[in-house]
């Protein structure tokens, strides 16, 4: 394995565009990189969610107010969001040789958390899930360390986000699958469903391990990518702290009712009339995935970075409005529930996909800093997830009462309205902000792609 997968088929000179026979090598090159990001992280998915397609009612064990797929949420999302909160720091500063052994490591050590799930018995096992959050919180900007600062980000990162638009559908219907077709018991459910995928991610990974770095032309482009300092880190978000501030807010009311859509799908399908349906996961995340995927790559083609970044928040923005629009619509009786969870769920993660990745990526860019966009993630993303386990909270001891239907529609309403006007007001001042730092280099830049 001492020749990289990729050279088997073409040359190392020619994995990014610029001639013609390039442009070719460099489709091939996103095509296998893209790929490689999306199985790994599709692959993280069957660590962390399958548990989520079960119900667990009448847990032996278990004599808590509190409902005990509720205690299996927030303990798994507590350690994700801890793992976040550490990842500002590890992300921002690890090595590239050293990410692909890193996702190994923290995925295996989530594996045995859920073996531990399923030989522990109720309540103690619990604290299990905390510990198989924990690891899986940093995978993101680890496989995102190999896609950023290239010409070909936005195709990269979009592959990546379609990734847990479906997979989180896809695990929950192989759980479904598990239970009724085979008989697997649910606590043991999601530790069979981890070991089915690890071939999967010991390949994808692989593949990654063996992506050459971005090139002369990627640096000038999207500015050079290194790990940053704690000192580095605080200056660049003093220099942008108010837009950063107004990105974040939108973002923890967009993780939080993402994290609620997709923990609670099941329940939410039940009360739309669709309960126990497998392939309803699948069939409503595949046109998602394919509309954020493809509006995302399309960023690509915009060269100057403060335009692409004006776009971003607009596409942000406009998400934020589809998803309120089409629960408005569904109130109304003008849609289908399937079309609606199919327009709300593009709705949101076209509003959410961006600050995951080309956000922060093009705002590094803009900036003209050597600095690397992961921290950045990590800040919105520890954020985010301190979010959502404050929503089960609330959920679970003030609107213990409120069906999950109705909780989700309400949702839906205050994360359209808030989080497309805090996504507004960023975009305005990132406008002012970074369009003069942006204007001295455009014209350079756009030299590369005559």
């Amino acid at each position: 394995m001492s020749k990289s997968f990729l050279l088997l088929f073409f040359k190392k000179e020619d994995l990014h565009f610029g001639s013609a026979h390039g442009n070719q090598r460099g489709i091939v090159f996103a095509a296998a990189a893209g790929l490689a990001g999306f199985f790994t992280y599709f692959a993280m998915y069957a660590f962390r969610k399958p548990f989520a397609s079960a119900t667990f009612a009448d847990v032996p064990g278990w004599h808590f107010a509190l409902d005990y797929k509720i205690a299996l949420i927030l303990a798994q999302v507590l350690g994700y969001a801890l793992s976040k909160f550490i990842g500002v720091k590890v992300i921002a500063e690890i090595h590239a040789s050293r990410r692909a052994a890193a996702i190994i490591g923290l995925i295996f050590l989530s594996w045995l958390a859920l073996v531990g799930f399923a030989l522990i018995p109720a309540p103690w096992n619990v604290l299990t899930m905390f510990l198989n959050g924990l690891p899986l919180g940093m995978i993101w900007g680890l496989v995102f360390g190999f896609m950023e600062g290239r010409r070909v980000s936005e195709v990269l990162a979009s592959m990546m986000c379609a990734s847990f638009i479906v997979s989180s559908g896809a695990v929950k219907s192989v759980g479904l699958w598990l239970i009724d077709s085979w008989h697997v018991s649910p606590f043991w459910m999601p530790a069979v469903i981890g070991l089915l995928f690890m071939p999967l991610l010991l390949v994808s990974v692989w593949v990654l391990s063996r992506l050459p770095p971005p090139d002369a032309r990627d640096e000038i482009a999207r500015v050079r990518r290194m790990p940053m300092s704690s000192r580095e880190r605080a200056a660049f978000l003093a220099d942008y702290g108010p837009g950063l501030f107004l990105i974040v807010f939108a973002y923890i009311l967009l993780t939080a009712f993402r994290d609620y859509r997709d923990n609670f799908a099941a329940e939410i399908w039940a009360a739309l009339g669709h309960g126990g349906q497998a392939a309803i996961f699948s069939a409503s995340e595949l046109p998602v995935a394919v509309i954020a995927l493809v509006g995302m790559a399309a960023i690509i083609a915009i060269h100057d970075n403060c335009r692409a970044l004006m776009v971003i928040h607009g596409m942000m923005a406009g998400g934020c409005a589809v998803l309120g629009l089409a629960t408005l619509a569904f109130q109304w009786h003008v849609i289908s529930p399937l079309m609606w969870m199919i327009l709300a769920g593009t709705g949101l993660y076209v509003a959410y996909n961006p600050v995951n990745a080309v956000l922060f990526d093009r705002l590094v860019a803009v900036s003209g800093r050597t600095a690397n966009a992961g921290f950045l993630i990590y800040v919105a993303d520890s954020s985010g997830y301190m979010g959502s386990v404050v929503l089960l909270l609330w959920r679970n001891l003030v609107q213990a009462s409120m069906n999950w239907l109705q909780f989700f529609i309400e949702g839906a309403y205050v994360t359209s309205v808030l989080g497309g006007l805090a996504t507004t007001l960023a975009a305005l001042y990132f406008y002012r902000r970074s369009a003069p730092e942006a204007a001295h280099t455009a014209m350079a830049k756009s030299r590369l792609y005559l």
